[in-house]
């Protein structure tokens, strides 16, 4: 029995030990906004947080996870409004077929948590801590303009 907190819940899970965190919460919990993209870690489609840190639920074991704060990207809104993110990603239009769009929000508000909101934070300095989320269909200047929207 697998006991993890996702998006404030308690859940018990009776899980395979090898049970990634991302089958976890797709195939288990019915959350499905973090996307299997390439399963090995390297287009970060399955972002989530874990204790307000950007994680790889494609490479996280899901009984490694325990007294953890998981956050998915159904669990970011409060309540029916919008993350900031979320509505500057709209705005932004800083996505189109919006396959990578859960784990690209999830991993710009871990970015914007992560920096010194004193120093300054350029384009490329946001590209560089995004480039572990690949965008198959070039949204990109859009996404860092999503990011600059809500960092100021």
């Amino acid at each position: 029995m697998v006991r993890l907190t996702v998006n404030g819940e308690h859940h018990e899970l009776e899980l395979d030990p090898r049970t990634t965190l991302l089958d976890a919460l797709r195939d288990h919990l019915g959350l499905t906004g973090a996307k299997k993209g390439c399963d090995h870690g390297q287009c970060g489609a399955c972002t989530v947080h874990v204790d307000g840190r950007r994680v790889l639920s494609c490479l996280a074991l899901a009984v490694a996870q325990r007294g953890r704060e998981i956050v998915t990207i159904e669990g970011l809104a409060l309540g029916a409004h919008l993350h900031p993110m979320q509505l500057a990603f709209i705005e932004c239009d800083a996505l189109q077929c919006g396959f990578c769009t859960p784990g690209q929000i999830m991993s710009a508000v871990a970015l914007l948590a992560e920096v010194d909101h004193r120093r300054e934070l350029t384009d490329v300095a946001i590209r560089e801590r995004m480039s572990g989320n690949l965008c198959r269909c070039g949204a990109y200047p859009n996404i860092v303009a999503a990011i600059r929207r809500v960092r100021t």
